[in-house]
């Protein structure tokens, strides 16, 4: 299947030839696979379920989660994040494990007065978090849905905005890098998180109430729900953990290098007053 970005900020148009599974319906009720786990009177479904509007005041945002825990998968999620001034309100789609030494893998969408708007990106693992890469998006998501992808399998996490990779985090086991292996949960929000999320800047509350939404509620992952279970969660039948899911392919790697030179504003890796030495897996991640 053949694929066009027009990826802007001196980025020629690039082909990307890629064979990319997207399983399910759009139509899939968001009751089907999730549930609401804070600010009820916040949230909303609309179009019979296929659609679901999260809402944040100053009196509270929203919050929801799969019903079921997960042991690796690809797990895409359609989102259109407030517009406005809304510096200080994030959008999150996330996989958490929920444990007090917890894994994670963050898309958080920072609110900003206007485009560009940045996504950031963390991984924990075995509690051990602070890799925060961030990208400013090359389009609106205020406008239109896009997806968001998490491939996670036993081999490599891959992080994808409208099949564009953006990230990726390697296991690298015999480099003594702490890998998620916990099952976790597809996790969505609405929050107001000023100063961290706004550089400071407080939340405009004139310009709400703010309101995200997000659609397809279809999960392709493995259930699981003992990690002492998962390398059930790794068998090659399942089509994420297949071989050619192991890594990026040529031509996607070529577009990971180019989004990460023209939209990456932060990395970790390259932040000597955080990490005078880069952490390990910084010479695997590129």
């Amino acid at each position: 299947m053949a694929n066009y970005y027009c990826l802007q900020g001196g980025l020629l148009v690039f082909l990307l030839i890629v064979t990319w599974p997207h399983e399910g319906s759009a139509d899939v009720s968001f009751n089907d696979n999730y549930y609401i786990t804070w600010g009820y009177n916040h949230a909303q479904l609309l179009n019979q379920g296929a659609k679901l509007q999260l809402t944040l005041d100053q009196s509270s945002g929203a919050g929801f989660e799969s019903k079921a825990m997960f042991g690796s998968g690809s797990f895409t999620m359609r989102l259109k994040i407030p517009g406005n001034n809304s510096n200080g309100v994030v959008s999150t789609i996330y996989l958490n494990s929920k444990t007090s030494i917890h894994d994670e893998i963050d898309l958080e969408f920072l609110g900003h007065n206007g485009p560009p708007y940045k996504l950031s990106t963390n991984v924990f693992s075995n509690n051990i978090g602070g890799r925060e890469q961030q990208f400013k998006l090359w389009f609106d998501p205020t406008k239109h849905f896009h997806s968001y992808t998490i491939l996670w399998n036993d081999h490599q996490i891959a992080l994808f905005v409208d099949d564009v990779p953006i990230r990726v985090f390697k296991n690298m086991p015999d480099s003594g890098v702490s890998y998620p292996s916990q099952p976790m949960h597809v996790t969505g929000s609405l929050w107001n998180a000023e100063g961290w999320a706004s550089g400071g800047i407080p939340t405009d509350w004139s310009q709400g109430p703010f309101k995200a939404y997000f659609q397809g509620f279809d999960v392709t992952g493995c259930p699981l729900e003992d990690a002492n279970n998962r390398q059930a969660c790794y068998a090659s039948d399942l089509w994420w953990n297949g071989k050619n899911y192991w890594q990026l392919n040529p031509q996607q790697q070529a577009l990971l290098d180019r989004s990460r030179k023209s939209y990456m504003t932060y990395d970790y890796c390259t932040d000597k007053s955080r990490y005078p030495q880069p952490p390990p897996e910084c010479q695997y991640n590129h």
